[in-house]
């Protein structure tokens, strides 16, 4: 198993159309050995939409890591010093989380985790799910190619002609992508097609 032994923090945030699809990656890391910790933004948390409410998100989350969520900034700043994670993931990230995550805001327990992570000089994975990647966003996502230790799950827009801007992750390469982070590589190749028609 590739990532036996690793303990991988699972950061979720507000794109809630997106979380049926990646929970299920959540058991896919543990069949690989992973132990994970989910981390929640307060998006997930607080936000009832017609994708389901909070607790219903925050149970199948939990069920999930067979663990209780990481929900607060207290209970996700050890994650630096004291229980550091072998790698972080962020997905789905949104566009808002991207954007404070490339300019150094830490207001979220995911968002703490990651800086937590870059702290001991660990790997942040991101899985980029947001309708404004290549709009007010493009400057974000090109700091965060550039910075060291992040790394992306393959990327690409899911609808060009409809959302020109949007670009999201495939989800299914996770494991693959968190894997070759921590040899320090980026999973290739990192854009793709991904358009639904």
């Amino acid at each position: 198993m590739m990532l036996s032994g690793k303990r991988i923090g699972f950061g979720l945030t507000g794109s809630h159309c997106t979380l049926e699809e990646v929970i299920p990656v959540i058991n896919a890391l543990k069949d690989e050995g992973a132990e994970v910790i989910p981390f929640v933004s307060f998006t997930v948390q607080t936000t009832e939409t017609k994708f389901g409410t909070p607790n219903h998100w925050l149970n199948s989350i939990e069920k999930a890591a067979g663990c209780e969520a990481v929900d607060s900034m207290p209970k996700a700043e050890p994650y630096g010093p004291k229980t550091p994670l072998d790698a972080m993931l962020i997905a789905p990230m949104t566009g808002n989380s991207m954007s404070k995550f490339a300019n150094a805001q830490t207001d979220s327990p995911v968002l703490m985790a990651a800086k937590a992570t870059l702290r001991n000089s660990a790997p942040v994975v991101l899985a980029i799910s947001t309708n404004d990647a290549l709009g007010l966003n493009a400057q974000n996502l090109a700091t965060l190619l550039q910075m060291h230790h992040v790394y992306f799950v393959p990327l690409g827009q899911d609808n060009p002609y409809k959302k020109p801007t949007s670009l999201v992750a495939r989800m299914e390469d996770i494991p693959s992508t968190i894997e070759a982070a921590l040899r320090g590589r980026q999973y290739q190749p990192l854009f793709i097609e991904k358009f639904n028609d």
